[in-house]
């Protein structure tokens, strides 16, 4: 089952249930989806595309829990969390920090890098190579410490 089908199952069990919340979020995920068919003429979401979308989705609301903290709103944050964690219900599980270190060290002596400017070589390779299963603001942070 495509990613674009879970969703669409989950909004309408959702929409059943009458869970507002979680109906709306799942209506949010489903217009990305849509609005990125309508740009490029197609029928569905290849789930490649549909990731990219959930991560960019999942990347604006971390943004908007850090802003909301900071503007003293812990009920908007708290409502962005909750959203949060739905979004990640449909992305694939990242590697922990460990895994990432050993992919970085790898990566590191695959490409030869060294200093700061081999920055762009190592989060290339890692991209290249582990883009769904990596944290790229992680990989870059372990990068930068151990160039």
């Amino acid at each position: 089952m495509s990613i674009l089908e879970r969703v669409s199952n989950d909004l309408n069990a959702a929409m059943k249930a009458r869970d507002r919340d979680r109906a709306t979020t799942l209506r949010g995920i489903r217009a990305a989806f849509i609005e990125e068919m309508k740009k490029d003429g197609a029928d569905t979401v290849p789930d490649d595309q549909a990731l990219a979308i959930l991560r960019r989705l999942a990347r604006q609301r971390g943004e908007s829990i850090e802003a909301f903290e900071k503007g003293g709103r812990p009920d908007l944050a708290e409502a962005e969390k909750t959203e949060l964690a739905l979004i990640e219900t449909f992305l694939p599980q990242l590697a922990d920090e460990a895994t990432t270190r050993a992919w970085v060290q790898a990566a590191i002596a695959e490409t030869g890098a060294a200093g700061p400017g081999g920055i762009g070589k190592v989060m290339g390779y890692l991209m290249k190579n582990h883009k769904n299963d990596i944290d790229g603001k992680l990989a870059k942070s372990i990068a930068e410490e151990l160039l």
